[in-house]
């Protein structure tokens, strides 16, 4: 798994990060990793680090790719 060799073990440590943390080491997979958007991943992270996963749910329903609709 690429974020955890990279430090992230954790929902909670994911959260904590800021997004251009979290694509520098999307960058740092390569190509197979750079198309990934990770714009509300650590918004995600912290629901499910605080076991909110109902609203985790429903996030992802207004999420298409990770990414909030226009």
């Amino acid at each position: 798994n690429l974020l955890r060799n990279n430090g992230v073990k954790s929902f909670a440590a994911l959260a904590a990060m800021a997004r251009p943390s979290i694509q520098a080491i999307l960058n740092k997979g390569g190509s197979r990793f750079q198309v990934a958007n990770p714009e509300t991943w650590a918004e995600q992270a912290a629901l499910a680090a605080a076991n909110r996963w109902a609203d985790l749910r429903r996030l992802q329903d207004e999420l298409d790719a990770g990414v909030r609709r226009v």
